[in-house]
């Protein structure tokens, strides 16, 4: 069976197109096509995306992608993928953006989560989710009360949901939301998997202008979009695809995607336990058979989009760089780097936080600042990890990684030496997509379909520690000290 997968991302969308034999021995990516999402927006707090570019990077990749095997016909059905968290409002009856799509980033809605404090406990019970602007319930109601005139907020036919709901619904006419995409909203209740009237309630959302939530492989009908009637059949949230597709299907088992932002997971089984370290509990997947798994999760917000910012500072010229320039020195001469240009989530939550590089001296180099840039990355990842070791009881044994940030071997060795546990190399450079693809494979064929996409993969490469364990703690503790006093100079 061939398959179409649409990884719609925050910087590009991917379309793949993979070959799974009809034995199930194994997977051929037939074709890969990354397309760039023009028309970004970078100001202040304000993160934004021109939506009719973001659908025509979809129309673009989907259709070359398809090219190669010789268009729709040549493969069995269509799974999407979707960057999560972002949102927009839009007209239900046409499919017209009327906004900008608020990037998940984007921290504008900080004044509405500040105004909703005394119900961000009952909140995070009911959702699994710490308030915070980051999910989209805040940006959805902010996005209504700020761009909406009053003619728009009083008309029925203006949605504002998160972007899934509206490619869907241009591509197949369904404005849904699988249950995943739906649990990063802060307006879904985590034990039954349906919209919470009581979320809704307090984020001032009519549940009816809601999108219907459906399972990750349910068949959501056909899309012309491409000239030959393709099958829908999948659609999940980003880094939940990134999970299924490393195969992460025990309790305990996690992995991170270093993309735009670091997103680190951890499988929690069939009970959405709510973490004690302030982590944000999330469907991983639902199926239509009934199964609904849960995750664990945290994130660094601005890795991917870190990397950007030293290229415009000049202190690296292309993401090799950071091996070739902080490679180029054994340590970062006491140089340390706070990643948080986007403000700091999980499990700290601070959105006001800014990044920051401290300890510098006359003796600073670049090298020693691309070098610490590095080591700051790999010790928030493992601020996450220990939180996620200690909601689990136990030490990670491993981490499985994907993202385009795993080509560095300086940022995978720190990962390994400050984690003290094996980094594990996804050998694929498109894990969300081939996720998305095996859902999707469910969808049109059934539960199993999708074995040979999720098992049996080896690490293209491993990570073991090779720095003592006190030396470790001593570059984590620097860390740790610096960023809370980023934090501390954030406080009003």
């Amino acid at each position: 069976m061939r398959v179409l997968a649409l990884d719609q991302g925050t910087s590009a969308t991917k379309a793949v197109v993979v070959d799974v034999d009809a034995n199930r021995q194994g997977i051929t990516v037939l074709a890969e096509v990354d397309v760039p999402v023009t028309g970004q927006r970078y100001d202040g707090d304000a993160v934004e995306q021109d939506p009719e570019a973001l659908w025509r990077s979809i129309l673009d990749a989907a259709t070359a992608a398809l090219r190669s095997v010789g268009g729709a016909g040549g493969v069995d059905c269509l799974g999407v993928g979707n960057q999560g968290e972002t949102v927009l409002a839009w007209r239900r009856s046409s499919g017209e953006p009327l906004t900008p799509a608020l990037v998940w980033q984007d921290r504008r809605a900080v004044s509405i989560t500040e105004r909703l404090q005394p119900w961000g406990q009952r909140l995070q019970q009911l959702t699994g989710l710490p308030l915070d602007p980051y999910f989209a319930a805040a940006k959805q109601t902010w996005v209504r009360e700020q761009l909406l005139d009053a003619e728009q907020r009083d008309d029925a036919d203006v949605v504002v949901t998160t972007i899934d709901a509206w490619v869907l619904n241009r591509l197949c006419g369904r404005a849904v939301t699988d249950a995943a995409t739906a649990s990063r909203t802060q307006l879904l209740d985590l034990d039954s998997t349906r919209w919470s009237s009581e979320a809704c309630g307090a984020f001032g959302i009519d549940l009816a202008s809601l999108p219907d939530v459906v399972a990750c492989d349910e068949p959501l009908g056909d899309t012309h979009a491409f000239g030959s009637p393709l099958p829908v059949t999948g659609a999940v949230v980003d880094q939940q695809a990134a999970l299924f597709a490393q195969g992460c299907r025990a309790a305990g088992e996690s992995k991170c995607t270093y993309g735009t932002g670091a997103f680190l997971l951890a499988n929690l089984g069939d009970t959405p336990h709510r973490s004690h370290n302030q982590l944000a509990t999330s469907v991983a997947w639902a199926t239509r058979d009934g199964d609904v798994r849960y995750c664990a999760d945290g994130q660094v917000y601005t890795v991917g989009a870190a990397v950007r910012w030293l290229q415009r500072l000049g202190l690296i010229d292309e993401p090799a760089d950071l091996d070739r320039v902080g490679g180029a020195t054994p340590g970062s001469g006491g140089a340390v780097f706070v990643p948080s240009l986007a403000g700091v989530g999980a499990p700290r939550w601070v959105p006001e936080a800014r990044g920051s590089f401290s300890g510098l001296s006359l003796s600073t180099t670049r090298e020693h600042l691309v070098h610490a840039f590095v080591l700051g990355i790999a010790a928030q990842v493992t601020m996450l990890a220990r939180a996620v070791e200690d909601d689990l009881g136990s030490p990670l044994t491993a981490l499985r990684v994907d993202g385009g940030l795993t080509r560095s071997t300086l940022l995978m060795q720190a990962q390994a030496d400050l984690l003290g546990a094996p980094v594990e190399v996804y050998p694929h450079a498109c894990a969300t997509a081939l996720g998305v693809a095996g859902f999707a494979l469910r969808g049109h064929a059934g539960a199993g379909a999708e074995e040979a996409l999720v098992t049996g993969w080896q690490p293209d490469q491993v990570f073991e520690p090779a720095i003592p364990r006190d030396e470790a703690e001593e570059t984590y503790g620097r860390w740790l000290a610096a960023l809370d006093a980023s934090i501390a100079e954030s406080q009003p």
